[in-house]
């Protein structure tokens, strides 16, 4: 399997963001980034693949597209790193 690569300031960013509102949406996020929706969607699937963050839906809401993002402590290690 081929790991995906992200920019690191871009993976920084990132982890901050999804740190500071774990409730963010993509969409809220590309805009936040100023990158494209498509380009967070690689980054969260990347960010996923590394062991950085892992995501949850809420169950008991009725909008299934409402995901929670939580850094994992491997996450926290290599946002300190970056």
């Amino acid at each position: 399997m081929i790991k995906k690569q992200i920019d690191p300031d871009i993976h920084f960013k990132t982890l901050g963001a999804l740190e500071d509102v774990p409730k963010i949406t993509q969409r809220e996020l590309s805009k936040q980034l100023g990158i494209s929706l498509g380009s967070v969607n690689y980054c969260i699937k990347a960010l996923i693949e590394a062991g950085h963050i892992k995501v949850q839906n809420f169950n008991k809401n009725t909008d299934k597209s409402v995901y929670f993002y939580l850094l994992t402590p491997q996450g926290i290690k290599k946002k300190a790193a970056l």
